[in-house]
């Protein structure tokens, strides 16, 4: 008699409904026991994390470190995973019809988070399934009746902010545009709800690290922009949390940026008088800049308090404002 087969173990605990602990440790057996996990059983895998049923609390943890495993720590050069395996990660998760889940989610912030280097296209499928959880009130993000859909909760920018660090590695230092594109999308869909502060920060901060970045300046790494601070008790509240924490980055040059971030390590101090003149040059708002900004601010009609907060720092902070973005900054 032929020895059972993952796929036909995944079947038969479909059939019963749960996977109990006992049940786990048997697929890791299964999947390890050749010490290395195939294609195959990763589809094993996702058909049975797809599946309508109960599952043990350490199911959660076998899942993201086998997906880990396939895309990442079997990877030829180990650490980089190629374009047809985050395809295949895509698929996968997308195979059911449904939003992301959030094991599913958890397995590709592994991925993110331990990769040398992924394609941009993974990276931006999390933060956009985070941001249609938010939107939808279903998916990763949602493991309580009483958020809402459509309202950022603390839960939602703590994700956000774990997705946008975790491609620190691959991405590098500045925020992409395409990050940028999806928070100002979540920006536009949640602008009349009680969002939670923290959002308001994440956004004025990640945008600010972006347009450095258009405009050839060197921004703070994104541990650092990204970083949760306390703004609402800093005096002048939203407004003067914002324009003071990036008004004394700004204007003091290299000893403005080690003021700011007060006794976090210097990541600019091998630069010298290179930062100073990059500091000067890039303080301008180019053509190119103001065009992105009043075409994103502007797409939906209306002017959210989160994009009068970018303004006014653009306004206090750059010597030479495109006449483009005036319109704007009047209204502000």
């Amino acid at each position: 008699m032929a020895k059972p087969t993952l796929n036909d173990f995944v079947t038969a605990r479909i059939a019963t409904g749960h996977l109990s602990e006992d049940d786990v440790i048997n697929v890791r057996r299964y999947v390890y026991g050749d010490m290395a996990v195939s294609l195959e059983e990763g589809e094993a895998l996702f058909r049975l994390n797809n599946a309508n049923i109960t599952y043990h609390d350490s199911w959660f943890e076998l899942f993201p470190e086998a997906i880990l495993d396939i895309l990442v720590h079997q990877a030829k050069p180990e650490g980089y995973v190629s374009e047809d395996k985050a395809t295949w990660l895509i698929d996968q998760i997308l195979a059911d019809g449904h939003i992301c889940g959030k094991t599913e989610l958890d397995a590709v912030l592994h991925v993110l988070e331990k990769a040398r280097d992924v394609p941009e296209k993974l990276e931006q499928f999390a933060l956009r399934a985070v941001a249609d959880s938010v939107i939808s009130g279903e998916g990763p993000t949602r493991s309580g009746t009483h958020l809402k859909p459509g309202v950022i909760a603390d839960a939602e920018v703590e994700l956000l902010r774990r997705v946008l660090y975790a491609s620190a590695g691959s991405r590098g230092v500045a925020i992409s545009k395409a990050e940028a594109e999806v928070l100002f999308d979540l920006n536009d869909a949640t602008v009349e709800a009680e969002n939670a502060p923290a959002w308001s920060e994440l956004f004025a901060k990640a945008v600010a690290n972006f347009v450095m970045a258009m405009s050839g300046f060197t921004p703070p790494p994104r541990k650092i922009a990204l970083e949760r601070e306390n703004w609402l008790e800093q005096p002048g509240g939203f407004d003067g949390g914002l324009g003071g924490f990036f008004k004394k980055m700004f204007s003091g040059g290299i000893g403005g940026i080690r003021d700011a971030y007060e006794d976090k390590p210097d990541p600019f101090a091998a630069r010298g008088n290179d930062m100073l003149a990059e500091i000067a040059t890039n303080e301008v708002v180019t053509e190119d800049e103001a065009a992105w900004l009043v075409d994103r601010i502007g797409r939906d009609g209306v002017l959210h308090e989160n994009e009068k907060a970018l303004l006014r720092f653009i306004r206090e902070e750059s010597p030479n404002i495109h006449a483009s973005l005036r319109p704007l900054l009047e209204k502000v």
